[in-house]
């Protein structure tokens, strides 16, 4: 038997539907670019959140991003120059990544 959600769970929950279904909106009308977009900005976003409260144990934050924006470039050339492996090994990881641990916010 499974037991109500809490109002923390429930809130949760509409968070996540509601980034699904915006992320949807924004496929549907632009296609997957519009997807991008939409994740693009809720990351810049949620940046510029951290950077404007001045969070001093998340300053990281630009780095880490710097990192996977760097990662990604790599996988793109790599994937030009005939050599998919790490294109792949990118998509599978982000996918498993998701699949456990789906965006909160």
């Amino acid at each position: 038997m499974n037991r109500p959600l809490t109002s923390v769970e429930r809130s949760e929950e509409r968070r996540r539907n509601w980034l699904k279904e915006e992320a949807d909106k924004a496929r549907e009308s632009r296609g997957e670019r519009g997807q991008m977009e939409f994740w693009l900005r809720r990351t810049r976003s949620r940046i510029a959140k951290n950077a404007k409260a001045e969070r001093s144990e998340r300053s990281d934050v630009y780095v880490g991003f710097a990192q996977v924006c760097r990662l990604f470039s790599t996988a793109l050339d790599k994937r030009a120059e005939g050599d998919e492996r790490i294109w792949r090994d990118l998509l599978q990881y982000a996918e498993q990544v998701l699949a456990h641990h789906p965006p909160r916010d």
